[in-house]
C-alpha cells in the first residue's frame, strides 16, 4: 500500500460523487439500503461495522477498508476490539485475508491517529 488511506477515501469519495450526479438513482438506493442496514436494532451500528469491516478484509476491498475503518474510529471502537475482528476475519478469509487485515489495521491506525504506534 503506497498510499495513505485518507487519500484513497478522499479520491474515492469524489469519483462517488461523479458516479452519484450521472446516475442519482443508483447511488441514492444504495445510500437508502447502507443507512437501513447500519440502522441500531437487535446489533448495534458499530457491530454492523464491524461486520462490515471482516467482510471488506475478506474482500480484499481497498476503498471499503479505508471507508468502514473512518466510521469505526468515529463510532469509538477501540484497539483491542479491532483487533479482535481481525482475528475472525483472518480465522475465515487465511492467507490473503492475513494480508487485508495488516492493510485493515493500517487505516484504522491512521484515522485513529496512532498511525506510528506499535
Amino acid at each position: 500500500m503506497s498510499q495513505s488511506y485518507q487519500q484513497v477515501t478522499q479520491e474515492i469519495g469524489a469519483a462517488l460523487e461523479e458516479i452519484r450526479k450521472e446516475i442519482p438513482p443508483v447511488l441514492n438506493g444504495f445510500y437508502t439500503m447502507s443507512r437501513a442496514a447500519n440502522k441500531d436494532g437487535v446489533l448495534s451500528h458499530k457491530t454492523k461495522e464491524l461486520i462490515a469491516m471482516a467482510i471488506a478484509i475478506t474482500a480484499r476491498c481497498e476503498g471499503c477498508l479505508g471507508f468502514h475503518a473512518q466510521t469505526l474510529v468515529k463510532l469509538d471502537v477501540s484497539r483491542e476490539e479491532f483487533m479482535e475482528m481481525l482475528g475472525v476475519a483472518i480465522y475465515m478469509g487465511g492467507g490473503p485475508s492475513l494480508m487485508t487485515a495488516a492493510e485493515a489495521l493500517m487505516a484504522f491506525d491512521e484515522f485513529s491517529g496512532q498511525k506510528n504506534k506499535p
